[in-house]
């Protein structure tokens, strides 16, 4: 791998940043304004890199095609939206590494199956908007993660060479993107990883325990 990476690329929830917060207190709320007990953040927080239907069958053991889904779906993504940076921060540690980056002039962005309707808003109010070269959601491709459309369309945006690029996730669709799009990837094991912990399967080209493990390796 060339020791300058031509771009570094991250997914968002559970990788550059902590959105378990906002998630956990949302779920809750929901939980309680049915009259139910708030869960533990433990238990949610491994599943919020599958997003809101993932909140809705841990929360209310729903899936999609059942009575009451859409409407515990609605009310969710409402409660997120209007409160989507509350309590969301930059994984500690985070900062220092774009800031390294930055440094280095090795253009950043963020790759994320999060629909721009919560993506762009949450970058924005963490004051990462302008310093994030690209951001791509599933709004702006056809096919969504673990296809790698929306990694080379991000990599075409910076202009940086997918094979000297690195993505960055907490998931195996982010690792099997980044290896459809010919990156370089790094899985992270501080993420929202889902039980049983299979990460070290996921066929990743190195694997970061922690934010600094990541740090080192990106160096």
């Amino acid at each position: 791998m060339n020791p300058e990476p031509s771009a570094v690329l991250f997914d968002l929830d559970g990788t550059l940043i902590d959105t378990a917060p906002d998630f956990v207190r949302c779920l809750n709320e929901l939980r309680l304004s049915h009259n139910l007990e708030a869960l533990p953040d433990a238990f949610i927080r491994r599943s919020v890199s599958n997003g809101a239907r993932a909140m809705i069958r841990i929360g209310f053991g729903l899936e999609q095609d059942q009575p009451g889904y859409t409407e515990l779906h609605t009310a969710f993504l409402d409660l997120y939206e209007a409160g989507v940076a509350i309590e969301t921060r930059l994984f500690p540690g985070m900062e220092s590494i774009l800031a390294a980056l930055e440094s280095r002039n090795i253009p950043w962005g963020i790759v994320t199956n999060k629909p721009n309707r919560f993506a762009a808003p949450l970058i924005d109010a963490l004051g990462l908007a302008d310093r994030c070269s690209t951001l791509i959601c599933p709004d702006h491709v056809t096919h969504r993660k673990p296809h790698p459309e929306a990694l080379l369309m991000a990599c075409n945006e910076i202009s940086a060479l997918p094979e000297l690029a690195i993505y960055v996730g907490d998931h195996e669709r982010d690792i099997e993107a980044g290896r459809n799009a010919g990156m370089h990837t790094i899985a992270v094991r501080y993420g929202y990883i889902e039980e049983p912990e299979t990460v070290d399967l996921w066929q990743a080209d190195q694997v970061a325990d922690t934010v600094d493990h990541l740090a080192k390796l990106l160096q």
